[in-house]
């Protein structure tokens, strides 16, 4: 049941990151108190300065922390030089990798096609996770799993905004993009989940972040905006909260990964766009339909069944 808590707590913080990059790219009246954002476009380019600047302090904050974590966290990075930890060290590779493009294929969608489709999009990848550990791992899912799934996906849907506006924008791109990254992040599980047997999710996180970091700082070379001044300081702001959650939801989704594996643990995170409108609606004041209201309830139930059927496997 720990292992539950984990993930769930994990995906509240990936909500507050939604929340926060939609304030930056939208201006929003923050706690009903005052308004914020809007302070770049959702543009490629933007997207990649985002991803850089939430990497660049989310490395060295989970680096100062890391010892705390794991004291033998750079132990074991040290040790990934050594030729018989190479499988080791080519799975932590491709975790990183998926990770920078899991996040930069998201934020390519949601710069083309709205926010609330681009999520709908991302978080239909529990039903990928599942076929991929099924492949590589034989952990093939039970029928019951599979109508929880379909459960959390259901009512994750209900819980996002339907109008025929959102629909005139949408583009074959932004959806493709979309799908993308929901399929990259099922990768990104399933390696993780390969990658605890033999190494731990602090060191696994830390290196995924560097990688990603090194990557946008690359696309940013390639691919930038010219000509127009940005209002550093808030975004410096945004980019500090969204690393902190960042590596909260990492951290917190890796452990719990390597508890419950990773099907289970992305059907929990599924959640997310959920429980993004529900802090939604908490910090931006954004309002919930009874539609909306029905999915949020069909995900709480839907990830009690499962955890009550995990909880009952191991009794």
């Amino acid at each position: 049941m720990l292992g539950f808590l984990i993930v769930l707590l994990s995906s509240a913080f990936f909500c507050i990151q939604n929340v926060i990059v939609r304030v930056l790219f939208n201006e929003q009246t923050v706690l009903g108190v005052f308004p914020t954002g809007g302070f770049v476009a959702p543009t490629l380019p933007n997207s990649f300065l985002l991803m850089f600047m939430r990497m660049l302090l989310a490395v060295p904050l989970m680096a100062a922390l890391a010892v705390r974590l794991y004291p033998p966290t750079w132990k074991e990075i040290g040790q990934l030089r050594h030729s018989e930890q190479r499988p080791t060290l080519q799975r932590a590779i491709a975790g990183g990798v998926l990770m920078f493009l899991y996040l930069a294929l998201l934020y390519v969608s949601m710069g083309l096609i709205p926010v609330g489709i681009a999520i709908t999009l991302f978080f239909a990848y529990p039903v990928f996770t599942a076929l991929f550990s099924w492949r590589l791992f034989g952990d093939r899912p039970t029928p019951f799993r599979w109508s929880v799934m379909g459960l959390v996906l259901l009512g994750s849907i209900l819980t996002l905004p339907h109008t025929s506006a959102a629909v005139e924008q949408t583009t074959l791109i932004g959806i493709l993009t979309g799908v993308a990254s929901g399929i990259t992040y099922a990768l990104y599980t399933v390696v993780a989940q390969k990658s605890f047997e033999t190494f731990h999710p602090v060191p696994f996180t830390w290196l995924s972040f560097l990688i990603t970091l090194v990557l946008s700082g690359v696309s940013l070379l390639f691919w930038q905006e010219h000509g127009t001044a940005l209002p550093w300081l808030p975004l410096w702001i945004g980019g500090l909260l969204s690393a902190i959650v960042t590596f909260a939801g990492h951290l917190l989704n890796n452990i719990g990964i390597r508890m419950i594996g990773a099907t289970s643990a992305s059907i929990i995170g599924a959640s997310n766009p959920a429980l993004t409108v529900v802090l939604a609606w908490l910090m931006i004041q954004e309002t919930l339909n009874g539609l909306q209201i029905t999915g949020v309830a069909i995900v709480t139930l839907s990830v009690a069944l499962l955890g009550r059927e995990r909880g009952l496997e191991k009794g």
